[in-house]
């Protein structure tokens, strides 16, 4: 059914048959389809809800909703939950049951228990760490310490059905900005919110908006930048493909406040699912007029393309994005440079903001710029979104206040460490972040505090490590990334980090001397004076942080030749105890892909030091009950090498 929103006023009318529509609807099956959640087999488990609803006389099309049947139940896509790990998601509505890992033979169960029993299926709901049972999404402790604002409806409107965005409100902010607000009141408006850019610069984005307003030069453009580059970061792209329609109306409402014709999304192209879905929604904007040619019947002009990214990091960059967008390679440009708010495409204005920017503006205008800033601390307000990887039991995508604290963010959401191992460090800001210790869990999270301990907010990468993370090869790994993403224009990026580099795994491979240390701060701090862009000027941030709060364990790298963490290969060995080996079981032996532990039967094994490639694959079949397989570092590494193969073991087995 196609509702044509032909004025502000139609916009209203519009909702109403909407929400009547999808209330016809009893029930409603959720199926979670971000891309963790499609990967783990969702569109399977959709299309059994679709199926057995028919068998049922269910009608899945919405379309008969709008002609006034009422139906049992039906089903449908949502965006991304979050809660990536426990993937595929379903919610039943309205009463906001929570089923985890879904799959299609699951569903004539759930559909038969909800339908026809009223009850839940017990096995598929969350499981608390003290075995009770979460019911609804709500009540699920990584739910519960959050506050959703640009996730809000991720998980409750199918992202493919503008329909259902008219349904909460959609496109009401910016049918308000065209017919009460003139540009500068939406821009003051943004402004008292304090909305800070989501990209990892955090420039307040109002003075942004201001500076594009202010510029001269025609024609003026829009550019959202979703290009998300950090390792194991997906915020933008789970509001892409989750809510795609509060990006758009927030880029609209923009170019409305600047003055601008056209915009563009620049996203990665490894973001298949994103793309897909922004082709549908602006296809359908256009359709219903709330983007394209006369917005809403009121005159205003602004359409959106899709750009899409070849992946380099260095795109996220303003001017290298913009670059991109003109059709040459992503390369900054050298300072001093005019803002893109004075030249950006084509030597015209343009406004670039991130992805989640452009979607809290429908909410700002609104709920209002006080309810914004209501949140958060005195300098950054509303709430940041995060992608809680690493070692933590619960992963996934969380939205917290600003300021709350690492503690709160990392036991509370995230429920402590998944090994059991002590909690070490956090890396906060993606592969420019620092790492923080134990000893600030108890730092508030803002733009500010973080920037002061030595890390960044990024666009919102959060990596949680335990006590088997060494931290020197956490520097190394992640500059090692930046070494690869570095454009090569300016001389301390594309030679410093590179020389970092080559210190760094000096180190973890027992090569170190004691002046690399101070020799790493020093090119550190050059690379962060010399470089031209942020990649170059935030590079050093995971040597530098790691040096300041772990310099032990550089230390004990450099002058013990020892690995604390036992996980750098070179600085370690694996060694079998003969007192844990008391029942010889050979499966060490059996597993070994390089033949290098040897023994006789019923005798303990022996490791061949020289043929050992350090696999660990001896370490992780030994079973637990003897955990006769130890690693070792430092001295008591050395004295094994020393030793060599021993002729003969304790037990007195030789090397047959």
């Amino acid at each position: 059914m196609m509702l044509q929103v032909d004025s502000p006023a139609r916009l209203a009318e519009v909702r109403k048959v909407c929400e009547s529509a999808f209330a016809r609807q009893k029930s409603r099956f959720l199926v979670c389809a971000g891309t963790g959640c499609v990967l783990g087999g969702a569109l399977e488990v959709y299309q059994e809800f679709v199926r057995l609803l028919k068998e049922r006389g269910c009608p899945t099309s919405v379309e008969l909703l709008f002609e006034g049947r009422e139906t049992d139940a039906g089903a449908a896509y949502s965006g991304c939950h979050g809660f990536c790990q426990l993937g595929p998601l379903v919610r039943f509505e309205p009463k906001g049951i929570f089923y985890t890992q879904v799959t299609a033979a699951d569903v004539p169960e759930i559909i038969t228990t909800a339908l026809d029993k009223n009850t839940v299926v017990e096995r598929l709901l969350y499981q608390n760490p003290d075995g009770s049972k979460s019911l609804r999404e709500e009540d699920v402790p990584f739910y519960r310490h959050q506050q959703r604002v640009v996730l809000a409806y991720c998980g409750l409107i199918n992202p493919e059905d503008i329909r259902e965005y008219f349904a909460i409100g959609g496109y009401q902010a910016l049918a308000d900005v065209l017919t009460r607000y003139t540009p500068e009141e939406v821009i003051d408006a943004v402004t008292r919110s304090g909305l800070r850019g989501r990209g990892g610069a955090g420039f307040p984005t109002g003075r942004k908006w201001a500076a594009a307003r202010r510029a001269e030069g025609e024609p003026k453009y829009v550019v959202c930048n979703g290009d998300e580059g950090d390792p194991g970061a997906f915020m933008d792209r789970s509001v892409l493909e989750g809510d795609p329609h509060s990006v758009l109306e927030g880029m609209t409402i923009a170019a409305y406040a600047v003055g601008a014709g056209h915009g563009y999304i620049y996203v990665r192209a490894e973001y298949p699912l994103a793309v897909e879905r922004l082709k549908i929604a602006i296809a359908q904007a256009r359709q219903h007029r709330v983007l394209g040619q006369d917005i809403m019947g009121t005159g205003f002009n602004f359409d959106i393309e899709i750009f899409r990214g070849a992946g380099a990091f260095v795109c996220g960059e303003s001017t290298a994005l913009v670059r991109s967008l003109e059709g040459f390679r992503g390369m900054p440009k050298a300072m001093p440079r005019p803002r893109t708010t004075e030249e950006g495409i084509g030597g015209k204005p343009t406004l670039l903001n991130n992805v989640k920017s452009f979607a809290y503006v429908p909410q700002i205008i609104t709920r209002g710029p006080e309810w914004f800033a209501s949140m958060g601390t005195e300098t950054s307000k509303g709430t940041a979104v995060f992608a809680l990887t690493g070692k933590a039991k619960n992963t996934g995508l969380i939205e917290v206040p600003m300021g709350i604290t690492l503690r709160e963010i990392i036991f509370n959401i995230g429920g402590g460490t998944s090994t059991g191992q002590e909690f070490k460090a956090v890396q906060t800001g993606g592969p420019s972040g620092g790492c923080l210790p134990k000893e600030l869990l108890d730092m508030p999270v803002d733009f500010d505090s973080l920037t002061s301990a030595g890390s960044m907010m990024g666009s919102g990468g959060m990596v949680v490590m335990d006590q088997d993370t060494c931290m020197v090869d956490v520097a190394r790994y992640f500059l090692e990334f930046t070494v690869n993403e570095s454009c090569g224009q300016c001389t301390p990026c594309r030679v410093g980090t590179y020389q970092m580099l080559k210190i760094l795994e000096d180190i973890t491979q027992g090569r170190g001397k004691p002046t690399d240390l101070s020799l790493l701060e020093d090119i550190g701090k050059a690379i962060i004076a010399g470089s031209i862009c942020g990649l170059g000027q935030t590079a050093p941030n995971p040597v530098l942080s790691t040096l300041r709060y772990f310099r032990s364990e550089y230390e004990a790298h450099i002058g013990e030749k020892s690995c604390p963490a036992l996980y750098c290969k070179e600085l370690i060995a694996y060694w079998i105890d003969p007192d844990k080996c008391a029942e010889p079981c050979r499966l060490c032996l059996e597993n070994c892909p390089m033949e290098a532990i040897v023994g006789k039967w019923r005798a303990t094994p022996v490791i061949i030091q020289e043929k050992c490639i350090k696999c660990g694959g001896c370490f992780d079949v030994c079973p637990d009950k003897y955990r006769a397989v130890r690693k070792v570092t430092g001295p008591e590494r050395l004295n094994l090498l020393e030793r060599g193969l021993p002729a003969r073991g304790r037990n007195g087995n030789g090397g047959g």
